[in-house]
């Protein structure tokens, strides 16, 4: 060792020292960036080389309550409970009761997708990794924002979604997979996914405060509710609105999404991840073999471009395992995973390099501060120098939501002043999409309606736009609008309605782009 490096070697000792511990002063800096923002409360859980070093709540639990976020504090984490669904397949592989590589329809033998091929071909992996040739968010109108399906006939259903790429050769974010893989467990185990999870995961992960299922999460006292920033049904703009507990909120997809957890269980959550399945010595909750698994790269996918604000930030590769996002922060590697549910948003990242693990949670859609906070967690442990990610994070979504705001205040300001081409009352009638089911258009004195069958209270008042195309105006102000556009046959008669969600920014769940109904003709 020269001088240079004995005289540099304290210093390296005290950057490392540093990034050994949350870093200083970051409670007040999350309680600061949550006022700011304007988010109503969050919860924060980081664990280091085994430890838990930071599990804590932030705000309240309602807009308009004092009830405080502690560390128990149950959070809906959205798209992060996928790993844990898939940490419960790993313990039926660890029993020899299933393969990551068998065929579903030897698990499930009614499975069907659209391709009898693909049908005969998908595996538990394809499942998992959005390879399936599905389009980004297939079929997630059935699950959002609410649904009177079971499981089972969602899966059903899933035969009659035309694929958008060939199989196996493109990622799409699906969350029917999912949905797919807890009937694979219903059907091995015989049990519900909400008990086999409850029994065989989090409860030998010591998450003993998580649910899996609304009646258990509305049984807690201490729970945060949903909230998100509408403006006439435009999600994202406007003053952050508390939205209403649904009993029936998207539970057929709740393998996907539908885990509820606290700081202290997620704590839990990160120590088995970092302890490669082990919660502690000689409590092995599905085996290293299976982690190792889970973590494995088996699918590419596209590498997002990020603005110039955000350049530092850019992945340079960009996997998808089995329930985890795996790809690199300024050099580094990442396993991770986003989460976004109604009125929720998550994330949960881990950095086995450094033995560091941390989720963030929300109970709002402000997802700039979970990114924001995600970086800033991250150079800290990386030891690079500051960022104020959530300003820039805070810079790029006002751009965004302003421009989309604009263009959709401009496409409606001035329609076409022209149509319906046939009077109103004859657009009234039941139309049904293969996958979706039925929605009914309803002609009264004061113009049309429309009611989406398969999500209970999803219905409202058709605005005429122009031509014949409307715009929905859901009586539940939270629901994405949409234009619906009907098409006309020779004859004046209705063959087909389509629809667009009006806003260009809304979520990918908001598939109505994936709708093609057609009349049902009535039974004489």
């Amino acid at each position: 060792m020269n001088k240079l490096s004995l005289l540099l070697f304290p210093l390296a000792l005290a950057a490392a020292a540093a990034c050994a511990a949350p870093p200083a002063g970051f409670d007040a800096r999350v309680e600061a960036l949550r006022k700011s923002i304007g988010v109503p409360g969050l919860a924060i859980a980081i664990v280091e080389d085994g430890k838990t070093t930071l599990a804590r709540g932030y705000g309240v639990r309602q807009l308009g309550a004092p009830a405080l976020v502690d560390a128990d504090t149950l959070f809906s984490i959205g798209s992060t409970s996928k790993a844990m669904t898939a940490a419960a397949l790993a313990t039926l592989v660890d029993a020899g009761k299933l393969g990551w590589d068998d065929k579903v329809i030897d698990h499930l033998p009614s499975f069907q997708m659209y391709d009898p091929w693909v049908t005969r071909e998908m595996t538990v992996r394809d499942l998992l990794t959005h390879r399936s040739g599905l389009g980004y968010g297939a079929g997630d109108l059935l699950f959002v924002p609410r649904t009177n399906l079971t499981r089972a006939e969602t899966v059903r259903r899933m035969r009659y979604l035309k694929p958008k790429s060939t199989f196996r050769s493109t990622f799409a974010y699906s969350n029917y997979g999912y949905v797919v893989a807890g009937q694979i467990i219903e059907a091995i185990s015989g049990l519900r996914w909400e008990d086999y999870m409850q029994k065989h995961l989090l409860q030998p992960a010591g998450m003993t405060l998580s649910t899996t299922d609304n009646e258990r999460n509305f049984a807690v006292e201490d729970r945060a509710y949903p909230h998100a920033r509408m403006n006439g049904g435009f999600r994202g703009a406007g003053d952050q609105e508390r939205l209403a507990e649904r009993d029936d909120l998207g539970r057929n997809a709740a393998p996907a999404g539908g885990v509820a957890s606290s700081a202290n269980d997620l704590a839990k959550w990160l120590q088995v991840q970092l302890g490669a399945g082990s919660l502690a010595p000689g409590k092995q909750v599905f085996s290293a073999q299976a982690h190792a698994e889970m973590w494995k790269p088996s699918m590419l996918k596209p590498v997002a471009v990020v603005p110039a604000d955000l350049k530092l930030s850019q992945a340079q590769f960009s996997t998808y395992g089995l329930g985890w996002d795996v790809t690199d922060y300024r050099a580094a590697r990442i396993i991770w995973h986003g989460g976004a549910v109604f009125g929720f948003q998550t994330a949960v990242v881990l950095l086995p390099e450094k033995k560091v693990g941390f989720a963030i949670t929300i109970n709002s859609e402000d997802g700039v501060l979970v990114r924001g906070l995600m970086n800033e967690l991250l150079d800290h442990y990386l030891g690079l120098p500051k960022e104020d990610w959530p300003a820039k994070y805070m810079a790029f979504k006002s751009n965004q939501i302003n421009q989309a705001l604009k263009a959709v205040k401009a496409a409606q300001a001035n329609p076409a002043k022209v149509g319906p081409s046939v009077p109103a009352a004859q657009m009234a009638g039941t139309y049904a999409d293969p996958w979706y089911g039925n929605i009914e258009v309803g002609a009264t004195p004061a113009g049309l309606t429309i009611d989406f069958k398969s999500a209970p209270r999803m219905g409202g008042r058709l605005e005429h736009w122009q031509y014949d195309t409307y715009i929905t105006r859901f009586d539940d102000k939270s629901l994405e609008p949409a234009y619906v556009t009907f098409a006309l046959d020779k004859d004046g008669n209705v063959a087909n309605v389509t629809m667009k969600a009006a806003s260009p920014v809304a979520d990918f769940s908001w598939d109505y782009h994936d709708l093609s109904f057609t009349p049902v003709k009535a039974v004489k």
